[in-house]
């Protein structure tokens, strides 16, 4: 054999052995999140069988904490220190945020195999890729305005869900005369922020929530309305009960459940928690959107980030976690358990329950009619340091006697401040 068919045969050995190798890997993948309740937790390990089913290992890496803020202090933490891990739950401008630094993964090669651009709706699109690349994949699409309650408990003074703010006091002040807690509520900031957002939302329509809470305009954050709001949270307040500071959201569901309550403002992944203990909707529990002008729809998304990561293994593990992630077959598993809606189009209804298909359709008939908007309590509309001035004076409004034109004065100055 000549030297030049030696290097050639060599070459071809080596390049062989290379691909094998790379084939071989076992696709590994650590998963940092903060879904740790019942439902979440139920969904989440529908993930990890998957994924070890088809051959992953997955390597768990849960921050408890509601709303994420434990698992992001976390993160940045790794990241600095050059060990990111190889998937984060993260959302909305986070994402851009994180992705403008350079240390996120192309998801590309897999969007593109999969057929992404088909499935993904485009308001999703907007949210998952940077510079025209994925990196990130959509999990859900959850909705924020829900109220959750209890039937018979509603049944005691002959109400049904309140479809107007007018009717949720009238309704609330009967629960109340009969010694019943109307409204379950954890006073944790991100859940006095979810309230609130629906509120603006039942009270200025979805124009003005745009304006007040997307745009920031200081004309829409001073204006009567938004005092209005600020009145509505006022007595809101007065409908909770004395133990509510610190209590995390799925104790608020629970008490709901128990029938200690009649009521819940949350999002869906409330829903999760019912399916978890075995409760039936339209039997155990109710659901209905929150009162809104026009109809709308508060938008809310989780989604997983593939960080820079060395190791065939960890690249062979996002990938694979990724194209399991928006898959037709997970997409509904994961969404059943969680009570969220699928992030991909297509995904067949026959296994979803009514409140979900009520989401389903909503989301539909905003999308179409322009009343679509991203939740500002839940990190899609807004970067975390100006949706947290908004939080910190809701916050202080709800825990305190402050009046509602201090705080829309508040509002704006805060708001102003965080801008610099």
């Amino acid at each position: 054999m000549s030297f030049k068919k030696s290097l050639l045969a060599a070459g071809a050995i080596m390049a062989a052995i290379s691909v094998s190798a790379v084939a071989q890997a076992e696709p590994e993948a650590e998963v940092l999140h903060w879904w740790t309740s019942g439902g979440e937790a139920k969904a989440l390990k529908a993930l990890k069988e998957d994924y070890e089913a088809n051959g992953g290992k997955w390597i768990d890496s849960p921050i408890a904490g509601g709303g994420g803020d434990a698992a992001m202090t976390v993160l940045r933490t790794r990241v600095l220190a050059g060990d990111a891990p190889a998937a984060v739950q993260l959302k909305g401008p986070a994402i851009q945020e994180w992705a403008a630094e350079g240390v996120v993964a192309d998801l590309n090669k897999v969007a593109a195999a999969e057929k992404w651009d088909e499935v993904v709706p485009p308001l999703l699109q907007k949210i998952v890729k940077h510079e025209g690349k994925y990196v990130a994949v959509p999990v859900n699409i959850h909705r924020v305005d829900w109220i959750w309650a209890n039937p018979e408990v509603l049944a005691k003074v002959g109400a049904d869900i309140p479809t107007s703010w007018d009717e949720f006091n009238a309704v609330a002040d009967k629960l109340q005369a009969q010694g019943i807690t109307p409204l379950a509520h954890g006073g944790q900031p991100w859940q006095d922020a979810t309230v609130f957002e629906t509120v603006v939302l039942g009270l200025g329509g979805p124009e003005f929530f745009n304006k007040a809470l997307v745009e920031l305009d200081e004309d829409a954050l001073k204006s009567d309305t938004m005092k209005q709001v600020f009145d509505q949270m006022r007595k809101i307040r007065g409908y909770v009960d004395s133990d509510f500071s610190g209590r995390d959201w799925n104790l608020a569901t629970n008490m709901v459940m128990n029938g200690e309550a009649a009521m819940q403002i949350m999002g869906d992944w409330a829903k999760g928690e019912f399916l978890a203990a075995g409760k039936q909707p339209g039997k155990d529990f109710i659901c209905a959107p929150t009162p809104t002008k026009g109809g709308a729809f508060v938008l809310n998304s989780d989604s997983f980030v593939m960080f820079n990561v060395d190791g065939d293994d960890k690249k062979a593990g996002q990938e694979l976690l990724a194209e399991l992630i928006l898959g037709e077959k997970f997409q509904e598993t994961f969404n059943l358990y969680k009570g969220s809606i699928p992030a991909r189009t297509g995904v067949p209804r026959t296994n979803f329950d009514t409140c979900a298909t009520r989401g389903m359709d909503d989301l539909e008939a905003s999308m179409s009619g322009g009343t679509l908007v991203p939740s500002m309590a839940h990190g899609i509309a807004l970067p975390g340091h100006l949706s947290g001035a908004i939080v910190d004076v809701v916050t202080e409004h709800f825990n305190s006697d402050m009046s509602s034109d201090e705080a829309v004065t508040k509002l704006a100055e805060a708001i102003e401040l965080a801008k610099d």
